[in-house]
């Protein structure tokens, strides 16, 4: 059994991280590999309960696999201390959570790649047969360096898994953000997870979550029933692409959803490179770009929706009756809209398209019947090929054939990175940020640079790239480690040579062996299997053989003394009894070796006793 605070022998907890009705999670430090950790463990209550024991199991397994840099890694799970445990990596940061409490809402662009991050953990994670189900910002740690990892599929499973950890009719998820799927309990894939990601994606762009309530049941039936408020309702400052994506990722029915994660960051990045999306428009996001697209005409005829209508009621009369209502409404709204223009050439009133893709913005223009001129400027605040004002604006009449003159952003241009390397990793990203760039941190062995300093960047110092890219620093770790060799009870001479081909400087220093032959070496400091860097110092304990003994002169001595001399120096002791002199009786005549010889520990010395009396000699041994 582990000391307390101590898992599996190696994992020795440091301080609480965090706590949670399941499980809490702990700072560890992993003694085999010298690396910190995140160690969580199921609460004593819990442990109890053998559903919520698999429900733990599960995350282990259903993560162990997922191998990539925006999900949290697993390492190892195992039971001790009467609970049960998972070794996961440790993010140094903050969650999204935490972020969203402090500061509200994200600026648009950085709540896209974020969000983008996101989906490229889901999206590795769907390819491997697994649905997170628990999609939330408490969920996504963001780095000092900027980089996004998805953690806790506590309630993550396999594609078509059956779910054993629930009574019928129950659900799994954290309702604020769960999918309408998960609300009513039916099957769920990764499209389930894109809806979430939908929702955390509103919260980091309005400052809210889209449904609220006064409880998960009443949150849940909204999921299902009702649509989301349009997210520039809330914050009108959001680009009208990146609230598509957002309504799209909400859209009620999966198969009206992007139909993967990875579908949904690639709208996010072309997003985010100022190009068109190619997902899918929901009918509520097509309403707002034009309202006389999402009406049915059944809806326009008054009729009942068909799943009002039992289907053993329906003729093809009812059809075509239906039809002919929906277009004599159309044909009534293009006439009322024409005499509200002025007639037939008549007055338009332009769209309003700044916000708007180029593209975009002029098909919404032509289609009103209007020319478009489009003249291009750098703009920091715009991606480029974002409109970023018309003239004439929305609610000004001009005739119909009238030129819109759009001023599109032509970006920032492009900016030098700056040579960082040699710095420490606060100062370069101090110094790129103020530069305008995106920072992420990773680590690489260098024999050259000390550990903690910068080595490069990626791009390169000197190049030219857009204001806002990503930037990553590489950071020294120093020299790579190298494993120490065993090179127990191998000559000394030998296992210097190995070492020295190894990398490393050699010491050596002896110790008396009863078990390692002299010349041979005993063991290495630090042990063999460790790992230390190139050019850093080993000893070798080499062996001096058995300790070494003088033998004390015990002649004259009695037997008895003479034994508890030699033996209290951890010597053997055999006795032989010869006749003598009656002055001699009991006493030590002669001994071999003789005192003052050396002799190693353990020997035998023989002690020649006399009786005092003719006899036959004997002998014994002590």
């Amino acid at each position: 059994m582990a000391s307390p605070g101590i898992f599996a022998n190696r994992y020795e907890v440091v301080r609480e991280i965090a706590s949670g009705g399941m499980a809490t999670v702990y700072l560890a430090r992993d003694s085999k590999l010298n690396r910190l950790v995140a160690l969580k463990v199921l609460s004593d209550a819990l442990s109890a309960d053998p559903a919520f024991v698999e429900r733990f199991r599960l995350e282990a397994q259903a993560a162990a696999n997922l191998n990539n840099p925006n999900i949290v890694a697993i390492y190892d799970w195992g039971q001790e201390h009467g609970t049960y445990f998972i070794v996961m990596e440790y993010v140094d940061g903050e969650t999204l959570r935490h972020r969203l409490d402090t500061q509200r809402t994200i600026p648009p662009t950085q709540a896209a790649d974020i969000a983008a991050e996101v989906a490229a953990g889901l999206a590795y994670a769907d390819k491997h047969g697994v649905v997170h189900r628990d999609v939330k910002p408490g969920n996504v740690l963001i780095t000092p360096g900027g980089q996004v990892k998805v953690t806790d599929f506590g309630i993550a499973r396999a594609h078509g898994a059956s779910d054993g950890l629930t009574k019928t009719g129950a659900v799994m998820g954290t309702a604020t953000y769960f999918s309408p799927e998960q609300a009513q309990g039916l099957p769920v894939d990764g499209r389930s997870d894109v809806y979430s990601l939908g929702v955390v994606l509103y919260e980091m762009l309005t400052g809210t979550t889209p449904f609220k309530g006064d409880g998960p049941v009443a949150v849940a039936y909204k999921h299902v029933r009702e649509p989301a408020e349009m997210p520039t309702q809330v914050n009108p400052a959001i680009p009208p692409q990146l609230e598509r994506i957002v309504m799209t990722c909400l859209a009620k029915k999966p198969e009206e959803r992007y139909q993967s994660a990875d579908e949904v960051r690639a709208d996010l990045l072309r997003f985010r490179r100022g190009q068109s999306l190619a997902g899918p428009m929901t009918a509520q996001v097509a309403s707002v770009a034009d309202p006389t697209i999402a009406m049915a005409p059944a809806a326009a005829g008054g009729l009942a929706a068909d799943d009002e209508i039992p289907q053993k009621k329906r003729n093809p009369w009812l059809w075509l009756v239906a039809g002919l209502l929906a277009a004599l409404l159309i044909g009534g709204l293009i006439l009322l809209l024409t005499q509200l223009g002025g007639g037939g050439g008549g007055s338009i009133d332009p769209k309003n398209v700044v916000g708007m893709q180029v593209a975009d913005a002029t098909r919404t223009l032509e289609g009103q019947g209007l020319k478009v001129k489009v003249t291009n400027k750098p703009n920091a605040d715009k991606p480029a090929g974002v409109v970023v004002s018309q003239d004439p604006s929305h609610g000004t009449k001009v005739d119909k054939g009238s030129t819109v003159d759009l001023v599109v952003s032509a970006g920032v241009g492009n900016v030098t990175i700056p040579d960082v390397s040699g710095d420490d990793f606060a100062t370069a990203q101090d110094t790129l940020v103020g530069a305008g760039f995106k920072v992420t941190q990773q680590t690489e062995t260098s024999a050259t640079v000390p550990k903690g300093v910068v080595t490069r960047t990626a791009p390169p110092a000197g190049s030219k790239v857009g204001k806002g890219s990503a930037v990553t620093v590489f950071v020294s770790g120093g020299p790579a480690q190298v494993t120490i060799p065993d090179v127990t009870r191998v000559d000394a001479v030998q296992a210097t040579q190995i070492l020295v081909q190894k990398g490393f400087q050699v010491t050596k220093t002896t110790q008396n062996s009863s078990t390692v032959p002299a010349g041979l070496v005993i063991s290495t400091n630090p042990p063999a299997g460790t790992s230390a860097a190139p050019g850093s110092t080993v000893q070798l304990i080499v062996s001096d053989g058995p300790a070494q003994l003088q033998v004390p002169n015990v002649v004259g001595m009695t037997q008895t003394a003479a034994t508890n001399a030699l033996t209290n120096l951890g010597l053997n002791v055999t006795v032989v009894q010869v006749p003598s002199q009656p002055q001699n009786n009991g006493l030590v005549i002669s001994q071999s070796p003789t005192g003052g010889t050396s002799v190693n520990r353990g020997a035998t010395v023989q002690i020649t006793v006399g009786t005092g009396q003719s006899s036959t000699t004997t002998s014994s041994t002590t």
